[in-house]
């Protein structure tokens, strides 16, 4: 049977890799590169409307998420701008 020392052991050495993949995958995941063509980049940017527009003064804000998620809270953003104005 295995000795509590034993289990302590253990659960350190599987908590430290763990943490290390997490640590990996982290890492990986935001060195990552997406490449696209650029006919996708240039019409996302022509449908693209900006968040919102006051006067003079202009929001923009530049965030990181996953396609499907950054698509659905452009659009929710979207939504709330033009309801507001």
């Amino acid at each position: 049977m295995i000795s509590d020392d034993d289990l302590y052991r253990l659960a350190i050495f599987l908590g430290s890799c763990a943490m290390m993949m997490i640590v990996l995958y982290h890492f990986l995941d935001v060195n990552a590169t997406e490449d696209e063509p650029t006919d996708a980049v240039n019409q996302k940017t022509e449908n693209s409307a900006p968040l919102a527009e006051s006067g003079t003064s202009q929001l923009y804000t530049t965030i990181k998420v996953h396609p499907a998620i950054g698509n659905r809270l452009c659009h929710d953003l979207n939504a709330l701008v033009n309801s507001s104005v």
